[in-house]
């Protein structure tokens, strides 16, 4: 016969499963059956249809089936979650953790070890009816339950162990730790000092090029003020000079034009205009003289 690679107990289980998935797998082919027979015994009466007929009759069919087998479906789906749960729950009272593969739901090879394995259960004669189910029996307390019992004494004790050696070893890492904390507060220590050194020297330092830039400051003010006094100096006697320049050209100008007039009264002057006149006169003659 088929094995499913599980013990006697949990395949007697399966056994039981793949019984009541059976009674209901025929009850739902009961129900799908009794759809055609309900349409037969109710609408074929007849002896000719015409194809809206049949198409309406077929219409109908599909319907009923459809609803019958989508409720099964999920009539299958619920009861398979229940049994899920049940497994689930006996394994947390054991604080185990059971995980599902849905991969292997579509595998070929293991669905059909699974048909097989139906096969050789329910159609052997020595099996019993589809309907008697066997019932489980508790499993004594000194085998399966305190054997995991144990088992999980054995793993808890273990994990102990472990855990007493990974605080030792924290304990070294810590000892270490405070050690190399107390290095780093002391060399942290000499630093703030070096700092608070180097601080004052540096406030120092800055003392003496504040008093340098304010000395700097102060002689750049006194000689900016000076060269503005200067400047200010300058510009009025540039003014006072422009003024006298000013008076003593109009002094030269009129000097200029009473000295020509004084000449002018001479009889040198005088002289010399008549002389001048009269060179006028004699040149006016000769060029007529000339012309002719």
């Amino acid at each position: 016969q088929a094995e499913l690679g599980l013990n006697e107990h949990h395949q007697n289980e399966v056994i039981n499963y793949m019984r009541f998935a059976r009674f209901k797998r025929g009850l739902c082919l009961k129900t799908v059956d009794s759809c055609f027979q309900d349409l037969k015994d109710s609408r074929l009466v007849e002896e000719t249809f015409t194809v809206d007929e049949v198409a309406d009759m077929l219409d109908g069919l599909q319907t009923v089936v459809h609803g019958e087998v989508e409720s099964e479906l999920i009539n299958t789906t619920y009861t398979n979650v229940l049994l899920l749960r049940q497994l689930f729950a006996q394994a947390e009272k054991w604080y185990l953790k059971l995980q599902t593969d849905v991969s292997e739901l579509e595998n070929r090879e293991l669905l059909e070890q699974v048909a097989e394995f139906e096969k050789s259960e329910f159609t052997s004669s020595n099996k019993k009816a589809s309907g008697d189910f066997v019932k489980p029996k508790l499993a004594p307390l000194n085998e399966g339950g305190s054997e995991l019992l144990n088992k999980t004494v054995a793993c808890l004790q273990e994990e102990n162990e472990k855990l007493k050696t990974r605080l030792k070893t924290i304990e070294t890492q810590a000892t270490a730790a405070l050690d190399e904390k107390s290095k780093l507060e002391k060399s942290l220590k000499d630093l703030q000092m070096i700092q608070r050194d180097q601080k004052a020297n540096a406030n120092q330092d800055i003392t003496e090029w504040e008093n340098k830039v304010a000395a700097l400051k102060s002689q750049f003010e006194k000689t900016l003020n000076d060269s503005t006094a200067t400047q200010k100096f300058l510009e009025e006697d540039l003014v006072t000079t422009k003024h006298d320049l000013l008076k003593v050209q109009d002094q030269l100008s009129t000097a200029e034009k009473e000295l020509e007039k004084k000449f002018q009264q001479t009889a040198a002057y005088r002289n010399m205009k008549e002389i001048l006149t009269r060179k006028n006169e004699q040149i006016k003659d000769l060029r007529k003289k000339l012309s002719k």
